[in-house]
């Protein structure tokens, strides 16, 4: 393995996403695996098309590949094109605030790196880092949909709705993705749990969660078509 993909699908993130790019600037990966970062702008209404732009032109060496929706399709269908843009051996889901830390990426190529796993999930509630407090029903929703991932899976994941998700790409490419906002997660979950023989590891890692206010866009109506994703995945394959 040489190459890891981080995608980044981007709305409306002018003001972090050159905090973001710089974390994964500075991230040494492990046995010199090398970066191949792929940000795709889901047609923000903001500055980040002209941040990202300037951030490339100021940073040629790591060489990112932006790609731009001319409609907003949503994160799902952002994810779908950085996907199938991904040429790295592994690929990692990056969202473009600062809830995620890239330093942690490390841990999550592990279990990869020792031959035990295909695909990793960063799991925020587990482990002993760093984690905000923050939104009680939220927290609750999101074990909801976990264990009712778990039920049609029959995985005993801790965190399903985690936005770092490490995929041998492969794996990934060869599933048939259909949700372009936020069902992405338990749609993938579904679909990379029916491969055969496929390993499945979680590790703990930090969250750094933002309130609404400072720019938080998942909300209750997410949640609701989350479920509605989970069953329809759970039976459907």
């Amino acid at each position: 393995m040489n190459k890891l993909s981080i995608i980044i699908p981007v709305f409306n993130e002018g003001n972090t996403v050159h905090l973001i790019l710089d974390k994964i600037k500075n991230v040494t990966l492990p046995q010199n695996i090398q970066k191949e970062i792929i940000i795709v702008n889901d047609c923000s209404t903001d500055n980040t098309c002209e941040a990202i732009k300037n951030y490339i032109s100021q940073n040629p060496e790591l060489g990112i590949i932006f790609f731009e929706h001319t409609i907003n399709k949503g994160k799902g269908a952002a994810l779908h094109t950085g996907i199938s843009k991904a040429t790295g051996d592994y690929t990692i889901i990056q969202d473009a605030d600062l809830e995620y830390d890239p330093a942690e990426y490390k841990f999550l190529l592990q279990p990869v790196l020792d031959g035990f796993a295909d695909v990793v999930y960063g799991t925020r509630f587990m482990g002993g880092n760093a984690h905000r407090v923050l939104f009680f029903w939220h927290t609750i929703g999101n074990r909801f949909l976990t264990f009712l991932s778990n039920m049609f899976s029959n995985l005993n994941l801790t965190d399903m709705e985690t936005c770092y998700k490490l995929f041998n790409t492969q794996m990934l490419q060869s599933l048939t993705l259909k949700e372009k906002r936020f069902g992405f997660e338990p749609e993938v979950t579904a679909k990379i749990s029916r491969i055969t023989k496929v390993r499945i590891y979680e590790v703990g890692i930090s969250y750094y969660g933002r309130t609404y206010e400072e720019g938080k866009k998942i909300n209750w109506k997410d949640g609701f078509h989350a479920i509605y994703c989970v069953i329809r995945y759970g039976i459907l394959k």
